[in-house]
């Protein structure tokens, strides 16, 4: 007699082998269906499904997260190319352009680093507002456009205004007339 684990067991292993010889997506002739993509063939869930247009970052953020100490000299060396120079500035983000030859050193130096995509405005900054840019560390490039002189010129005002009250003011004053015995 034999055991239920046993019977399960062997079904499964059975079944799964009959599963893994069944191939999808084949059309009537018995080539395979997928999508090329260089030489990869994906296999989508659906048959018509689309994929959307991708526009691929032209800037990447490099960050690094591993020490250049105990890696082989090959990978120190790459990590200086793209702009990490000595252990002393670990922090310091690294900005580099999506090339082939660039990709492909960052592929060989992965487990070292952290890419994140640049995400550049429609409109970039003019010289003028280049002062109010911002880079973000989630790789969304900010252009805070310049104040304007009559804005500027209002809040300086606002700030001078010698009728202003702020709690400074009114905490000396009410401070005061409690030292002068004054209701």
């Amino acid at each position: 007699m034999t055991s239920r684990a046993a019977v399960f067991f062997n079904f499964s292993r059975y079944y799964s082998q009959e599963i893994r010889r069944r191939v999808k997506w084949k059309d009537a002739e018995g080539n395979l269906e997928g999508k090329k993509y260089g030489l990869i063939r994906y296999f989508p869930r659906k048959p018509d499904h689309v994929d959307p247009p991708i526009q691929p970052s032209k800037l990447l953020l490099v960050r690094r997260v591993k020490p250049f100490k105990g890696n082989p000299h090959w990978e120190k060396k790459i990590l200086n190319h793209l702009g990490f120079k000595d252990e002393s500035h670990v922090n310091d983000p690294s900005i580099v352009k999506n090339t082939p030859n660039i990709c492909a050193m960052l592929w060989k130096v992965k487990h070292l680093v952290k890419i994140v995509p640049i995400k550049l405005p429609d409109k970039l900054p003019t010289p003028d507002d280049i002062n109010g840019t911002y880079l973000h560390e989630n790789g969304t490039f900010y252009v805070v456009p310049k104040v304007d002189p009559a804005r500027e010129e209002a809040l300086e005002k606002f700030v001078n205004d010698p009728k202003k009250l702020n709690y400074d003011i009114i905490q000396e004053k009410l401070r005061l007339k409690w030292l002068e015995g004054r209701p």
